[in-house]
Formats: structure tokens, sequence, C-alpha cells
């Protein structure tokens, strides 16, 4: 009996951690519509405000701002998207994969020398490499309450700041592009110096088109913006790609809740039947020692 009662319990505690999980992917997924939607308004926005800030800086001699200028990396800033919470599958330690690498490959002697700094959005990212003694700058973990374009862009303010001060030469992003609930795709941008657009044939196409102001102004004011929205685009990627992740996770938690109560109720009825089995056969026997005396 007491092996039925361990049993039961057991039964009891994945039944309710079964129900646990339905309830967190139904958050989830609600959550997701709404991270989704913004995702999605905000996308095309930000890649035409990219294509044309690449193609216009392309297609000029040089440029005035210091957000164009090409440095040595020799000082590098690595802006890692996480999430705050856990129960997100992969999610958060692939960005720290992704981190990780991007600095062995690409920055591995300007980490022996101690400069590689990290910004980090999201408190999984912001506690994994505070332990490991890496140089974080600041706390962005209170974004998440209040995600929005002003938040994000005191964050990138920031960043813009100390690039043009030169306290970094080089800064990429590292977050999780957002495509299906069930699919996101690990990226690595460049965000300073801004990157310009190898295709010339759009580059040449600009001399069709009359620029009011001149097509210098025009860039200089478009810079800040463009990286700003980068920014915020990237941080609702990873929002939107958090929840995705979220949902998939619980999905299959709650499929694995339910194979392993299958696997429990069956050993259940086992243990029954053979405790059942044994009381019958001492009854019998008992019987048959009365009769027999």
């Amino acid at each position: 009996m007491a092996n039925l009662k361990e049993v039961r319990n057991r039964i009891a505690s994945v039944t309710s951690t079964q129900q646990i999980t339905k309830a967190m992917k139904m958050v989830s997924a609600a959550k997701l519509k709404r991270a989704t939607s913004a995702i999605v308004q905000l996308r095309p926005y930000a890649n035409k405000m990219r294509d044309i800030l690449s193609n216009l800086s392309a297609s000029m001699d040089g440029s005035n701002s210091p957000f164009t200028q090409e440095r040595e990396p020799n000082k590098v800033l690595i802006i890692a998207v996480s999430s705050n919470r856990g129960l997100a599958g992969a999610f958060n330690m692939n960005v720290i994969k992704t981190t990780n690498n991007l600095i062995a490959e690409k920055y591995p002697e300007q980490y022996r020398k101690g400069n590689v700094q990290i910004v980090a959005i999201g408190k999984k990212v912001q506690d994994f490499y505070e332990k490991r003694k890496y140089n974080v700058i600041g706390n962005n973990n209170e974004l998440y309450t209040d995600l929005s374009f002003e938040n994000t862009s005191k964050i990138t303010e920031a960043v813009m700041a100390g690039f043009s001060k030169g306290e970094y030469d080089r800064v990429d992003l590292v977050y999780n592009q957002f495509r299906n609930a069930a699919v996101q795709i690990l990226t690595t941008e460049q965000l300073l110096p801004v990157p310009k657009s190898d295709n010339l044939k759009v580059s040449s196409t600009q001399t069709d088109y009359i620029l009011e102001p001149s097509q210098e102004e025009i860039v200089e004011q478009l810079i800040p913006k463009s990286i700003k929205t980068q920014v915020f685009k990237a941080v609702l990627d990873s929002h939107a790609s958090e929840h995705g992740a979220r949902m998939t996770a619980m999905d299959k938690a709650t499929e694995n809740a339910g194979d392993l109560l299958k696997a429990l109720k069956l050993s259940y009825n086992q243990a029954r039947q053979a405790a059942i089995t044994t009381e019958l056969t001492e009854i019998v026997s008992g019987a048959a020692a009365l009769s027999n005396g």
C-alpha cells in the first residue's frame, strides 16, 4: 500500500504541473500576440530606414558624423538581448552562446586585453556575465516593465555617446530575430559604425532624386534615429521571440507531463492489481487454513 500511496502522490504532483504549464502556455500565447503585432508593425519601417541610410552613406565621399567613422576595433561593445525570466527552453542560453562565440572568433585579442564590454538587456545575460567578471555596463533589466521606444532610446543614446567619445570602436548587437512561435533566429549585427551598403546599383540610382536639404544633412539627421530604431527593433524581436519560445517550451512540457501521467496511471493500476491479488491470496489461504483446522 505504501507503493500505491507514493504513485498516487506522484500522479497528483504531475497533474498539478501539467495544469501550470497549460496556464503558462495560454499566458505566453496572449503576450505573443501583442509582441508579434509590435514587431510586425516596426520591422518594415526599420528595414527601409536602414536601407535608405546605407545607400545614401555609400554614395557619399565621406561623412562628418562620428557614427560612420571606421576605426580599428581595439575596444568593443556587445549589446546582448535576452529576457528577465527563464522557462523558455534554450532561448537565453543561445544568446549567451552566440555572444561567447562572437568574442572567441572575432574579438579574442580585445578580450585578452580586457577591451570587450557588455551591455546586457535582460536579467539572464546580465547575471551570466556579471558572475563571470565581464565588464558589464549598467543594468537595463527594468526595460521590459515599460518597453517603449523612448526607454530603449536612453540605452542607445548612452551607447552612441560612448562611441563618439572613443570609449569603444565597434558596437555589435546579438539577439533572437522573431520568425514565428517555433522559430527564433540568432542574429549578430554591426550597429556602430553604421555599415555602408555594398549595393552600388542601388546607390547609383540616388542621382535620379532631388534631395532637400542636402544629402549630407539628411544623412546626419537620419543616422541617430536609424541607430535607435535598430536597437528598438532588436529588443522587440527578442521580446516576441521570448514569448514564442516560452509558449513552445510550455507546450512541450504539457505534452511530456501527459506522457508521464499515462505511465504513472499504468504503474498505479498494476500496483493496485498486485495489491488486490495479494489480499485475495491471503484471504483464500486463511480460509483454507481454517477449514483444514
